[in-house]
């Protein structure tokens, strides 16, 4: 099956991921059918997707509502996956779980659908080992907000089929994401572990007094997280070395960045470091709860979307 003939993607799991997901497929056009046993799932659905949907018409024409009858809740997922093309897994993030929910997908799809689960860091080789099927299941992890961050990160397993990886990746950048292959798995993936990188020294530096909560958020916002929006630390440290490129910078700096490496902080998590990370970033919330906070992201994520989109139009 060719990526061109998804029409209809089953959805399992319509929590805040799962969700995301069901509005960027529907604002590119597709049918989604989704499945969620918790109670008030299918309203917490189609709450998100209308709260969504004001965001994703300004980078797309869109209606001025979504679709809602392209948009359909069924109690049990084997009724979500009649006539599915592609199917999106955000269940909860534990291995055994998803093991025993890949089997029962797996036996209600025919052998040529995809299965892609939104695992953020589990091994999709560990998910589909007692699959029927195991070479349609892929990793198909997205970056939250899935309806307005773009990346999204393929991975196969042991037993994944290079069909199944080529399917995901090509499907997933006909409705705009921007997915990368991972060639190899690794807990984590790949953006989750350099979030994690970045956030042992951050959450160092706060154990060590070198600066505040705020400080140190500050300095990648209004930093190096400014140039990260357009290019990744490669491309960013290749112009650092101006017109000698990054032969010039790793002349330069390769020693002190070694240097840096062998510095860099490894702390615990304790009790006390804990509620000084959650104080400085309630001082930073500034009685903002999540909802404001999440809106203010996404209305900025939107106007650096359409920005980078300006830029590559232009």
């Amino acid at each position: 099956m060719s990526d061109t003939a998804v029409r209809r993607v089953a959805v399992i799991g319509a929590g805040t991921i799962g969700a995301s997901w069901a509005a960027v497929f529907l604002a590119r056009g597709l049918h989604v059918a989704a499945s969620d046993p918790a109670p008030g799932a299918e309203t917490f659905l189609k709450g998100f997707v209308a709260a969504a949907w004001p965001s994703l018409a300004r980078l797309a024409p869109l209606p001025a509502a979504p679709p809602w009858d392209a948009l359909s809740f069924q109690a049990e997922p084997e009724a979500a996956l009649a006539g599915a093309d592609f199917v999106q897994e955000s269940g909860p993030e534990r291995e055994d779980f998803k093991r025993a929910l890949v089997v029962r997908l797996g036996a209600a799809l025919d052998p040529a659908v995809v299965i892609a689960s939104s695992s953020s860091g589990l091994l999709m080789s560990r998910i589909q080992i007692d699959c029927r099927h195991p070479e349609r299941c892929v990793i198909g992890h997205p970056f939250n907000p899935p309806h307005l961050v773009p990346l999204v990160e393929v991975v196969g397993g042991d037993k994944t089929a290079p069909w199944a990886i080529e399917q995901a990746l090509s499907f997933y950048a006909t409705i705009d994401k921007a997915p990368i292959h991972i060639r190899r798995e690794i807990r984590g993936h790949v953006a989750n572990r350099l979030q994690a990188a970045l956030w042992r020294e951050a959450v160092h530096l706060v154990a060590e007094g070198v600066a505040s909560v705020a400080d140190i958020d500050t300095a990648i916002s209004a930093g190096p997280g400014l140039r990260w929006a357009l290019m990744g630390p490669h491309l960013t440290f290749h112009l650092a070395g101006g017109t000698g490129g990054i032969a010039h910078f790793l002349d330069q700096f390769a020693g002190p960045m070694t240097e840096w490496w062998r510095d860099l902080g490894n702390p615990t998590l304790a009790a006390d470091l804990r509620e000084r990370l959650a104080a400085g970033i309630a001082d930073q919330a500034a009685g903002r709860d999540i909802v404001q906070l999440e809106a203010r992201r996404d209305r900025f994520l939107v106007d650096l979307l359409a920005m980078k989109a300006a830029m590559d139009d232009g």
